[in-house]
């Protein structure tokens, strides 16, 4: 996952393009996979009240059902676990694996006597949370269960023949953030695609895409820098749900690295969410946020992991200020708070407003702060600053970043999250200079086509 930087001349057509990116999506989703029967939710007659702080969509209408959100794990125990019933469970999971009253998967799954629950799963970050970003975590005994927890985060990333040998069906249970670095839904996919070589089942419980299922944006993933920071060649701000993923890759041939044999006979059931849809975003699910790394405390911060975290990877740009405010805050090594202020008022990005906060420095004496706002939901496009504080970063920084870091050989993780070689090579030799409009009008494109083929994969409408 990305962490970013914190305080303390022609390209081709883009239609030919597009078509090689997103050919792999047109995969018949009409059979092979199992989704968990959903009963159809009754719709109350107003909308929820939506926070002040999140202007409302007008692209589509919010309905919930009476009972709020019912996330997959809620309709799984509401259906009495029927899924899982004689099978020995491993569940793939993290601190956010939690029911919509906030209470762990593992323990609702430990507490009842319908699962024979046998072996844990953790990704990045570990099933607790409290391991560091891009540090290897062993596999170990959980001392509260007793059961064994088996690395996906460590010496490997994929589960073994070994880790898959005692159990019948693996559970994934793994809140996203709807942006294309961010390595649980890489997770989910290696899990995928071991199950499917070993015969296992996989159940992938749903949750929501905190962004909402409408907004998708920036440049989709270069196929040779494909890693585990980005296993999906989509837009960077994807639109999808965890289980929608998990269809494409049963569905689309390719996505899933494996044979097409071995693919179409995999066991994939996607147990679906109730009463939410595309047009909600996370505050308006009624769900209590848990954070899912430590610089994604909150909303805000989901929000904000899309919109600064490339363009702070490198140069002089930093995230956060302080402890406060992580992919919110906004600062520049070397530029005053009011030169900053000017620079970035003068951006005019649509649906992004700049504001000072109030804070205390490292001594504890007031200071102030730039904050990001997203001040037009409908005309904000998700990653559409980053790639104006790059041009910034040039002309700030007195040096290009860019071609610094071609020089140092200090590319790869730049790319891997940001997705396009030949972006990168245009800052390079265009710094300042560079005219970003034909590269943001290119990307949109791309957005328009995949969103149209990804819904091929849709849950929700």
């Amino acid at each position: 996952m990305m962490t970013g930087r914190r305080a303390s001349p022609l390209w081709q057509s883009w239609a030919p393009l597009a078509g090689l990116i997103f050919a792999g999506l047109a995969g018949c989703a009409a059979s092979g996979d199992r989704t968990a029967t959903v009963r159809p939710a009754n719709n109350t007659a107003n909308p929820p009240t939506i926070s002040s702080s999140l202007p409302a969509s007008t692209t589509r209408p919010i309905t919930q059902t009476r009972d709020g959100v019912m996330l997959g794990i809620d309709v799984l125990e509401a259906d009495g676990f029927a899924l899982l019933r004689g099978k020995r469970v491993g569940l793939l999971t993290h601190p956010a694996g939690v029911n919509r009253h906030g209470r762990s998967t593992v323990d609702v799954m430990r507490n009842t006597p319908f699962v024979n629950l046998v072996a844990l799963f953790g990704p990045e970050h570990g099933i607790y949370g409290d391991e560091k970003a891009n540090v290897p975590v062993d596999d170990k005994i959980d001392p509260r269960t007793g059961l064994p927890v088996y690395s996906l985060y460590g010496k490997f990333r994929t589960p073994t023949a070994k880790m898959l040998a005692n159990i019948d069906v693996l559970v994934v249970d793994l809140q996203d953030i709807g942006t294309r670095s961010y390595t649980y839904v890489s997770c989910m996919k290696y899990a995928m695609r071991a199950c499917f070589k070993a015969g296992k089942e996989i159940v992938v419980l749903d949750r929501p895409n905190p962004l909402g299922g409408i907004k998708v944006d920036g440049p989709p993933l270069d196929a040779d820098w494909m890693s585990y920071v980005g296993e999906f060649r989509v837009p960077y701000v994807h639109g999808l749900t965890i289980g929608e993923l998990a269809r494409m890759c049963k569905h689309a041939p390719g996505v899933l690295g494996v044979d097409d044999t071995v693919r179409q006979s995999g066991k994939l059931t996607v147990v679906p969410m109730r009463g939410w849809n595309r047009a909600m975003r996370w505050p308006e699910t009624g769900l209590k946020w848990v954070p899912t790394s430590p610089m994604i405390p909150d909303f805000a911060a989901v929000v904000g992991y899309p919109m600064v975290g490339l363009g702070t990877y490198l140069g002089g740009f930093s995230h956060g200020l302080g402890p406060k405010y992580p992919f919110r805050g906004i600062a520049h090594s070397g530029t005053r708070i009011d030169q900053l202020e000017y620079h970035l008022k003068r951006l005019n990005v649509p649906g992004v407003s700049v504001r000072r906060v109030q804070l205390k420095d490292a001594q504890g004496r007031p200071t102030q702060g730039l904050y990001l706002s997203v001040s037009d939901w409908n005309a904000w496009n998700p990653t559409e600053m980053n790639f104006h504080l790059m041009k910034l970063a040039c002309v700030l920084d007195g040096e290009n970043p860019f071609a610094a870091a071609a020089k140092a050989k200090t590319t790869r993780g730049f790319i891997i999250h940001t997705g396009s070689e030949a972006f990168f090579n245009a800052m390079v030799r265009e710094g300042a200079g560079i005219d970003l409009n034909p590269w943001l009008t290119k990307w949109r494109q791309q957005a328009a086509i995949y969103r149209q083929q990804s819904q091929r994969y849709w849950l929700y409408r």
